[in-house]
């Protein structure tokens, strides 16, 4: 009977010890089913991009557009440091690599898989290819739009809104110090001329007192594509408005006429009087001479 009753702690014990031993099993096993789906949650934290991609491609397009063809004129290099280089835009490798190939055909320059429209290509990057972006701190481009005028490239936002001064001083103040910080005045005469081409090109137009526009000093050479007499001709221009040397400015309206009164005039002409056929070798010679640049 005592040695019963003495077998009774070793038991108890051994039952404890049982319980302990499976107890820690399963808190193992749930921190591992936790960890696992920390993780799960971490890969699906890794999609989410809290950075417009549509509004950095507007942002990307007033740069090379309305900035990137003065800077080139100054053979002035922007540092990396400089939030408009583009190095800075987490979507930029990507966007190199978008093939439009015809009007309905986008193709990915990765798999070159194709898409009929570019927001079903933007859809596969961000799904296939999410690994291409540059997550950085500061790498989102469309953070920049307030200062360089996005919205008045979204044909959306033609009608006016009516001018928020504090927004207006926030947009001039970080228009501001991208002049500061990417064309430093002490940094010589090509980046002091820059620096007040950025102020007068981008910043002046922050005011809501009225009378000032974005993209002042124009922008990059454009080109005009018409049809006439069932040949396709391509007129080349520059529509910079001098604020370097060298510049050649162009109006827009005049342009708009100048094309409307010679291809009204051209009808005119054929109606009043018989088409006569031209040699092909003239031809060719008039259209190599309008497909110049000035």
């Amino acid at each position: 009977m005592g040695g019963a009753v003495g077998a009774i702690p070793i038991l108890v014990a051994a039952l404890v010890l049982s319980l302990c031993l499976h107890g820690c099993r399963s808190v193992q096993e749930l921190s591992g089913v936790a960890g696992t789906r920390t993780h799960l949650q971490d890969d699906t934290k890794k999609h989410e991009v809290h950075c417009s991609r549509e509004r950095s491609r507007i942002a990307w397009k007033i740069i090379e557009e309305y900035l990137m063809p003065f800077v080139e004129q100054e053979q002035y290099e922007i540092s990396s440091k400089c939030r408009l280089h583009s190095d800075n835009d987490m979507f930029r490798e990507q966007e190199q690599h978008k093939i439009h190939v015809e009007t309905n055909e986008w193709r990915c320059g990765f798999c070159k898989k194709s898409f009929r429209a570019e927001k079903f290509l933007d859809q596969h990057f961000d799904n296939r290819h999410y690994n291409l972006l540059n997550y950085s701190q500061g790498q989102c481009l469309a953070d920049l739009c307030g200062a360089l005028h996005c919205d008045r490239m979204v044909e959306s936002k033609k009608s006016k809104t009516k001018c928020n001064p504090a927004a207006a001083a926030r947009n001039h103040h970080l228009c501001e110090s991208l002049a500061d910080n990417c064309f430093p005045t002490n940094q010589g005469h090509s980046a002091s001329r820059l620096h007040e081409f950025f102020l007068r090109q981008f910043c002046d137009a922050h005011t809501c007192t009225g009378g000032k526009k974005p993209f002042s000093r124009g922008g990059k050479a454009v080109g005009i594509e018409f049809l006439c007499n069932s040949e396709v001709f391509v007129i080349k221009f520059k529509a910079i408005k001098c604020p370097l040397p060298g510049c050649l400015y162009i109006d827009s309206d005049v342009v708009a006429s100048v094309l409307s009164n010679g291809l009204f005039a051209s009808k005119r002409n054929e109606e009043t009087h018989p088409r006569l056929e031209t040699h092909p070798k003239n031809r060719a010679e008039d259209k190599a001479f309008i497909d110049e640049e000035g």
